[in-house]
């Protein structure tokens, strides 16, 4: 049976990339064997060990999120990274025999270095990947949906694995698979790739206003179309590649006919994108805000998955510990 392990950190209010990108994935896989979906609030601490208060409300919006994108408790785990210890401990242990130079050459460890907002010269931010490694494997976890940034975080996964295997002549831990997002890039509003920290995303939580807005005022176009009669080249333009993901077919023909020949301008078609998008994202905003005006449920649905959780990272441990001839009093 395939076990899948995956999870978001609990930063603040998830965008449209997360939508089309991880929840779509999850909740395709989540009754494709057994499903485990982390609220990373561990993680979140590399950048936010100066305001943790923020932690505890992100994590139940992220929780209430999960359910809003047809996540279902009875199908899939969803639980909290620090409700289970077993993660702690089996990241101690792999520290112990993984190699310094493994984490150093990790590619977004020196990239988010040189552009973070807080200071992250710390153990915890270095040691951040493998502690994704525990979280995986701590669950035995062989498919792990990703998006092709991640793809080095998950070999290093595998070497650990092979390492661990290797030294305690023990075949305790599956290599985990990359199973890819269908959608590997999201473009912001700027047409880099939507991220919090660059400013540029339309968020699950934004109004259907808000959502207009930031599509007609802000969203980057063609730049060599200055005029309306200018025909416009889709394969270059941000807006574009919005209608691929959320309009439908004759839309996109459409457009992509359309604008070759200046038969339709910017502003009109970042208005049909913007009304595509809000036709996507509005029941999930309605979704989302039900929930969280039931916190009790989402506590519920956390306390029951991370116990779930945490009793099958405990007969991970109990294996680890013999293998690493430890003592089981």
């Amino acid at each position: 049976m395939h076990r899948v392990l995956s999870g978001i950190q609990p930063s603040g209010s998830q965008h449209i990339g997360h939508l089309v990108g991880a929840l779509d994935n999850f909740t395709r896989l989540q009754g494709q064997g057994q499903a485990f979906y982390m609220i990373a609030d561990w993680h979140a601490l590399t950048s936010k060990y100066e305001s943790v208060e923020e932690i505890w409300p992100a994590t139940q919006e992220l929780t209430a999120t999960y359910l809003a994108a047809g996540l279902d408790p009875k199908q899939a785990t969803i639980f909290v990274q620090s409700l289970v210890k077993e993660h702690a401990e089996l990241h101690l242990l792999l520290s112990m025999m993984t190699p310094l130079s493994w984490l150093e050459r990790v590619p977004t460890y020196k990239e988010k270095l040189q552009n973070a907002v807080a200071d992250l010269g710390s153990y915890g931010f270095l040691g951040y990947p493998l502690l994704q490694t525990a979280d995986i494997i701590v669950y035995r976890a062989n498919r792990v949906p990703v998006g092709e940034d991640q793809l080095f975080h998950l070999e290093l996964a595998r070497e650990v694995v092979r390492r661990f295997n290797y030294i305690y002549q023990r075949e305790v831990f599956p290599e985990p698979e990359a199973v890819l997002t269908k959608t590997p890039k999201v473009p912001g509003l700027d047409g880099r790739k939507m991220s919090k920290s660059y400013g540029n995303c339309i968020y699950l939580r934004d109004t259907n206003a808000e959502i207009l807005e930031k599509c007609t005022r802000q969203m980057a176009s063609d730049p060599a179309r200055l005029r309306k009669t200018d025909p416009g080249n889709p394969d270059i333009c941000p807006v574009f590649e919005f209608h691929k993901l959320f309009s439908d077919d004759a839309t996109v023909q459409m457009v992509n006919t359309e604008c070759r020949r200046a038969g339709i301008g910017c502003f009109d078609c970042k208005k049909r994108v913007a009304e595509a998008m809000i036709r996507r994202i509005e029941p999930v905003r309605e979704k989302i805000e039900g929930h969280l005006a039931r916190p009790e449920d989402l506590q519920d649905v956390l306390r029951d998955g991370s116990a779930r959780a945490r009793a099958v990272a405990a007969e991970t441990m109990a294996d680890v510990r013999d293998a690493m001839k430890m003592p089981a009093l």
